[in-house]
């Protein structure tokens, strides 16, 4: 079966071609158009300006998803698409299009939620292992989530403010190196050494939540008070502070909810997983439990695109009972 996917839940204007035959997953194609370069000059996505370049590229890309992969409408057998959450006005966009297809072509459609796409981008390079715990880490999310079977799932623990994405864009905006903030604060840690005092908030010893914005605001006060003091910030130690302590949180946790249950394998998701030292730290950790699987999607699969949606597209689907055999 071939199923049509298309994510267009922020700034990423996505439609991917994936093929299943017997469990075996084959991307025809995928498509993204990226408005990065749009925002950048606002320090950050601009709702109205993202939905109107989704309305502007939605059908070139369409087109072009399906030339690459060398069929038509009429071959495919599942629309799926991004439904929440996300942008609405980027949102509608997406759904749309996708009830349009599924309407005119008589295709069975399933909305996606955008957390399981990026759960199952991992799907894309690896089987999954159950029981398995997911580290979700994006721009506007933080959570751990077990998965007892595919589509199975339930959040331990989910952020109570900001999302690490989140505060890694607001601590590149204080100490002003641009935007999209995660990748740049990373590449800065890398030149740094955490020598500034910042709080490593943890919560209470049993939860499973996760608070950043009292560290982003560590960042801001102690960048404001040297400053006001005359002295000058060490922009790259500044930035291996702030990861070190996002780092240790993220890794932290993660590995305490492997263990109380029993995880065969930890999946790392979302914008985030990009991270290179959330990649080595967490690499190196998880070799002490002893045999668990760790999975990190390609880089290519971090940030929002369609072929992640259409993965889960695939198992909500089975999960539904709304397939035809594949």
């Amino acid at each position: 079966m071939k199923i049509l996917a298309i994510e267009s839940s922020c700034d990423e204007t996505a439609v991917a071609i994936l093929e299943v035959q017997n469990e075996e997953l084959n991307l025809l194609s995928n498509v993204v158009f990226s408005q990065i370069d749009i925002h950048k000059k606002y320090g950050g996505v601009v709702p109205e300006i993202a939905s109107r370049h989704h309305i502007e590229k939605i059908t070139y890309v369409l087109e072009e998803a399906l030339t690459n992969a060398g069929v038509g409408h009429q071959d495919i057998d599942l629309i799926a698409c991004t439904a929440t959450p996300g942008l609405v006005g980027s949102l509608m966009v997406g759904v749309n299009a996708a009830k349009t297809i599924s309407l005119v072509f008589d295709k069975p459609l399933v909305m996606v939620n955008h957390i399981h796409g990026h759960i199952y981008a991992n799907r894309l390079v690896s089987e999954f292992l159950f029981p398995a715990l997911a580290l979700v880490v994006s721009g506007g999310h933080t959570e751990l989530i077990l998965m007892k079977d595919h589509f199975e799932f339930e959040k331990l623990g989910e952020t109570l403010d900001d999302a690490v994405g989140e505060a890694y864009d607001k601590v590149a905006r204080v100490v002003e190196v641009g935007y999209p903030g995660g990748p740049i604060i990373d590449k800065m840690a890398k030149l740094g050494k955490p020598v500034y005092a910042l709080p490593h908030i943890h919560l209470s010893k049993d939860s499973y939540d996760f608070s950043f914005s009292g560290l982003k605001s560590a960042v801001i006060n102690l960048n404001h008070k040297l400053t006001q003091n005359g002295e000058t910030v060490d922009k790259n130690d500044l930035a291996a502070s702030f990861q070190e302590a996002v780092i240790d949180v993220l890794c932290e946790k993660t590995l305490r909810a492997a263990q109380e249950f029993k995880a065969r394998h930890i999946i790392v998701a979302g914008g985030v997983a990009a991270n290179s030292a959330l990649r080595e730290t967490l690499t190196e950790k998880v070799k002490e439990l002893n045999g668990v699987k760790l999975s990190f999607p390609p880089f290519k699969y971090c940030t929002d695109n369609a072929a992640m949606i259409a993965v889960a597209g695939y198992y909500q689907a089975k999960k539904e009972k709304l397939m035809v055999n594949s």
